[in-house]
């Protein structure tokens, strides 16, 4: 079995699965279904995300928290892999639970699907982005 990650650095990532019995056709089959889950994440100015989340999925909780600039990525194992091919520059994050790397990995990108960026939340509210702060 092959856990595969796949993102532009840019905002975008899935994690697929492949199995075969060999590892090249596992990993094409794990690319392939990668790309079948691509998310799409928002980024704050500074490479970060705009508020702290938790996700989980199986047996395994990702805690994550914004970072000020210059901090880098502190997170391991497979949470740390799908944070940097997300493009996420500065974050600080935990995983609880399970060790598990497909399901820290899936629990990562359950975490990055709830983010929701000023825009959206000012325009859920029925507000401007200055007047959310205000």
């Amino acid at each position: 079995r092959a856990i595969v990650v796949i993102g532009n650095e840019k905002g975008e990532v899935g994690v697929g699965v492949g199995k075969a019995s060999d590892v090249i056709g596992a990993v094409r089959k794990g690319v392939a279904d990668g790309k079948k889950h691509l998310i799409t994440i928002p980024l704050t100015k500074s490479n970060t995300i705009p508020h702290p989340i938790v996700g989980g999925g199986g047996g395994a909780n990702v805690m994550m928290r914004p970072a000020a600039p210059g901090t880098g990525v502190i997170a391991g194992g497979a949470v740390r892999t799908v944070l940097e091919l997300a493009g996420v520059k500065n974050i600080l994050a935990k995983q609880l639970g399970s060790g598990n790397p497909l399901n820290n990995a899936r629990a990562a990108v359950n975490a990055l699907k709830t983010l929701r960026s000023f825009n959206q939340v000012a325009e859920d509210r029925g507000l401007t982005v200055a007047d959310l702060f205000a």
